[in-house]
């Protein structure tokens, strides 16, 4: 049992480490890029070239520089992120680490985001594709965006509550073997399974809203819009069946707030 118990530790090691990193990517994604001056030319680091030619940017080296280091940083973590997740890959992982297997995944794509956040490089040199920076939209369209942003991030929180944040770190896995009580997925309904497995990232829509919706669009915050944006697009396969369990799960929470409609209702939900 204490043997068993040790495992915790790197579990919630993994675990405050990709809490940190989350912490980390809303400023990367949206503080950065909506608060007083994140959206402007020059918190990328850079002086507003409104008038450089498209052309031209594109044969600078200054410009392809960066983009070829952001490019190769998006490819990392793309790689990493799907091929850890593939079935082979994850058997080798399964038998080297165990019932740290998901730990060990979701610590690796906290690296890599880590990697790409702390090595991404803002294209000093190149236009602009779009600026709401400047007057007279200086000042409200960064205030819309500011409110998008809490809105998104608000919403990615409440989806990932919904889907069991436990056992997406892979903390649940670990406590659940302690109790000798096997793997959680196995104790999940059918609908649930089923869902999991078409479902890439459970914050698609989301995301996208947080990558788009800036008033200042960069050469380097198109590129990673666009490379998540087609990642992401690959992976969501959600059909009628699966809205209708994630519907059946967010009634379900709500029904927290009520003690005898949530007894009274925990026999019709699906776990």
């Amino acid at each position: 049992m204490a043997a068993r118990l040790l495992l915790m530790v790197p579990a919630l090691g993994s675990f405050l480490f990709t809490f940190g990193t989350g912490v980390e990517l809303i400023r990367f994604a949206s503080l950065r890029a909506v608060l007083p001056g994140g959206g402007r030319p020059g918190a990328w680091g850079r002086e507003a070239t409104p008038h450089v030619e498209w052309g031209a940017a594109l044969w600078d080296p200054r410009v392809l520089r960066p983009l070829a280091m952001d490019l190769g940083l998006v490819v990392l973590f793309v790689l990493q992120h799907s091929l850890m997740a593939t079935a082979l890959v994850k058997r080798w992982t399964t038998s080297c680490f165990g019932v740290l297997q998901r730990s060990f995944y979701v610590f690796c794509t906290a690296l890599a985001l880590q990697l790409l956040m702390r090595y991404w490089q803002p294209v000093r040199h190149g236009p602009l594709l779009w600026n709401a920076c400047t007057e007279p939209w200086d000042t409200w369209v960064p205030l819309i965006c500011f409110i998008l942003h809490f809105i998104a991030w608000l919403v990615i929180f409440s989806v990932i509550l919904i889907f069991d944040y436990a056992e997406l770190m892979g903390v649940k896995q670990v406590y659940y073997h302690c109790l000798g009580m096997g793997d959680p997925l196995a104790l999940k309904s059918v609908r649930a399974v089923r869902l999991y497995s078409h479902l890439r990232h459970p914050v698609y829509l989301e995301f996208l809203l947080v990558l788009w919706a800036v008033p200042c669009l960069a050469l380097d915050r198109l590129l990673l819009a666009g490379l998540f944006t087609a990642y992401l697009s690959c992976g969501h396969s959600l059909d009628q069946q699966d809205y209708l369990y994630l519907r059946a799960q967010l009634d379900k929470k709500f029904l927290v707030f009520s003690p005898y409609d949530g007894q009274a209702s925990s026999y019709d939900a699906p776990c």
